[in-house]
């Protein structure tokens, strides 16, 4: 399995995720890292379709 890590380019929540991928990778989980163009809008298709055909699940990581 596979958890894809998406970062919305809101400020810090590179930070968190930074933490989150250490405790999955720690665990055993492969982890794949993703970053939307910008938080204002929805990721584009090709982002969207690349996060489906490669994970098994998504985090999504919203900070300030």
């Amino acid at each position: 399995q596979v958890v894809g890590l998406l970062d919305i380019g809101k400020p810090r929540g590179d930070v968190f995720l930074d933490r989150l991928e250490e405790k999955l990778v720690g665990g055993g989980a492969s982890v794949l890292r993703f970053r939307k163009p910008t938080f204002t809008k929805p990721a584009p298709v090709d982002l969207r379709h690349e996060i489906t055909t490669q994970c098994t699940l998504v985090i999504e990581a919203l900070a300030d």
